[in-house]
């Protein structure tokens, strides 16, 4: 069965999803801003790359149906706090927090709420730092907040949130025992494999000082 808004509230939606886009510019610029400050003052950028999304209206509403809510552009607003989504892809994992840190030191937005799953990642290995954050939207002579999804992983940790997400959908959310084991091996793998990485980056800095 296709679960879909209806047509007004697909309309009243669309209109929502252009304030959630004004959102995710505001904040990809300042990080943006950040990222060049990065390169062009420090010898070392702490990010690789950073990208936006934003949710399908099909995600939406079927995010909302699986958590039994109405199908209501107000609904949206109120329960989804992943329609806008930023990714920060880092360096290193150690690279991660201290990005966290700049999030919280920056103007003009608020920070909601902090998962951290790089310090306690989830059963499933899953290793990422989210970051819901509050951006003020100004347009037709008012402002309006938005809440935006930041998430923060390294390189490899996103390889294996992207093969894991392909699992879910393949298996419809029901992943077989063995392979839900093999994903913890690879995560905690990773996670050496990221920490290994660090070292070898100190050493040759400490080499090159």
């Amino acid at each position: 069965m296709s679960i879909r808004f209806s047509p007004e509230e697909f309309e009243k939606l669309k209109r929502l999803l252009h304030v959630y886009e004004w959102g995710q510019r505001t904040l990809l610029t300042k990080l943006n801003i950040i990222q060049e400050d990065f390169k062009t003052f420090q010898e070392t950028s702490p990010i690789e790359y950073i990208k936006g999304r934003i949710k399908a209206p099909e995600s939406i509403a079927k995010k909302l149906h699986k958590n039994h809510i109405d199908l209501t552009a107000d609904n949206v607003r109120v329960h989804l706090n992943d329609v806008a989504g930023i990714r920060i892809i880092c360096s290193f994992a150690k690279d991660i927090h201290y990005l966290v840190d700049l999030l919280r030191a920056m103007p003009d937005v608020n920070i909601l709420d902090e998962r951290d799953y790089i310090t306690s990642p989830k059963p499933s290995g899953y290793r990422s730092y989210h970051v819901i954050m509050e951006v003020p939207v100004f347009y037709s002579g008012k402002t309006e907040s938005v809440t935006i999804e930041v998430q923060l992983r390294t390189e490899a940790m996103n390889f294996w949130a992207s093969l894991e997400h392909k699992a879910r959908y393949k298996y419809h959310d029901h992943i077989p025992q063995h392979l839900c084991d093999e994903l913890v091996v690879c995560a905690d793998k990773i996670a050496e494999l990221d920490h290994r990485m660090f070292t070898i980056h100190e050493i040759i800095s400490l080499i090159n000082q």
